[in-house]
């Protein structure tokens, strides 16, 4: 009979296991991929929150309907001569914008809203540029991780669409008598904005993670946080197409008193009879009244939320909900801030960034809702 022998022994004794691919085999041969991609996109990220800065300037400075024309290609080349700079004043010439609002404007001051437009374009271009080198880059090395192609060309399709709705809205302030752009135009350009630097915020934290962590972390989900931060995030948004509604008419600088509306609860022209339905567009007082409201909502149902995010079990979840929070208490003291100094330019674009800050701060709270990440047993 042999001699007994401790498992333990059998198990020191063993020779040496080949080690298999770190990370396991749902993960092989794909971080370094999955590396590159996020590096990419965090740049897209990062030229897209400049476009909504840009963006933003170009309204407040009212340089939007400088260009009359939309052309894709040939007009990336600015005005290369006084000729051709001459031209561009004179088709400025004939839109209501000059006629009814900037008569007599010298070619100096002409240049000055022009080079807001065409940076805000150029830059449009450069972001088209740079997803369509890192995409088809990545396709032709093989380069992008399973299931993340058609994530990633839907991308570049709502760049593309973006960029007709832009013109959709311009050609809305070159007819008529109109001094600026439709606002519901405005609004969807914005949204579509920040769908698409959520979608990038997005896939930059999921691909922060190996495939196979988040397979795991996905048992650990806390449905009603996920569920309530979701419609925390709808939430949101609704807000900041509210806000553009805001920015499309000036709203923002019909009423400058807080907490009441021109000494009261109601504005005096809440509702103007031969507006009709578009009093909820083109009515500043109504407008700028439901946008405080609609803010002052959504900070109750925050309440609520946050709350609920306190109580996680998880830590970077917790974090997570108390930094969107006080990111939207800020958001709140900066847009009475910004009634108070009738929308000055430089409190309105640090409230339109800040917007941004929270929208992806709630983004990071959902998406470790979803994902949480793993603690020891002390937290």
């Amino acid at each position: 009979m042999g001699e007994k022998r401790s498992i333990f022994e059998d198990v020191a004794e063993a020779g040496p296991r080949p080690e298999g691919p770190k990370g396991g085999m749902i993960d092989a041969g794909r971080r370094g991929a999955r590396g590159l991609v996020r590096a990419w996109l965090i740049v897209l990220f990062a030229l897209v929150v400049l476009m909504i800065g840009v963006g933003g300037l170009t309204r407040l400075t009212d340089s939007g309907l400088s260009i009359t024309e939309w052309k894709p290609v040939t007009g990336a080349l600015p005005p290369m001569s006084a000729a051709e700079w001459e031209i561009e004043l004179e088709k400025y010439r004939q839109i209501p914008e000059y006629q009814l609002q900037n008569k007599g404007m010298s070619m100096a001051e002409f240049k000055v809203i022009y080079w807001w437009e065409w940076g805000h374009r150029q830059l449009g271009r450069v972001i088209g540029l740079v997803w369509a080198v890192g995409f088809f880059g990545f396709l032709a090395t093989r380069q992008i991780p399973p299931g993340w192609t058609g994530r990633l060309f839907f991308l570049g399709v709502l760049g593309g669409a973006q960029g007709a709705i832009g013109w959709w809205m311009v050609s809305s302030g070159l007819q008529g008598e109109m001094l600026d752009v439709a606002s519901y135009r405005l609004a969807t350009h914005l949204g579509l904005a920040f769908v698409i630097l959520g979608l990038i915020a997005w896939y930059v934290m999921a691909l922060g993670r190996e495939e196979r962590e988040l397979l795991q972390a996905r048992r650990g989900k806390e449905a009603k946080l996920y569920g309530l931060s979701t419609g925390w995030l709808h939430f949101a948004f609704v807000q900041i197409l509210i806000g553009a509604l805001v920015a499309g008419i000036d709203a923002g600088r019909s009423y400058t008193d807080w907490p009441l509306m021109a000494g009261g609860i109601l504005p005096p022209d809440f509702w103007m009879a031969d507006l009709g339905w578009r009093n909820f567009f083109e009515n500043p007082g109504l407008v700028q009244f439901v946008h405080r409201t609609v803010g002052y909502a959504l900070l109750a149902f925050a309440i609520v939320v946050w709350l609920k995010g306190r109580r996680s079990a998880n830590a970077a979840t917790r974090t997570a909900f108390n930094a969107a929070f006080i990111a939207l208490c800020g958001q709140i003291v900066l847009g009475i801030v910004t009634v108070l100094y009738i929308a000055a330019w430089q409190v309105a674009i640090v409230h339109q960034l800040l917007a941004v800050l929270l929208w992806v701060l709630i983004l990071r709270a959902r998406f470790l809702s979803l994902y949480p990440r793993a603690q020891s047993v002390r937290g």
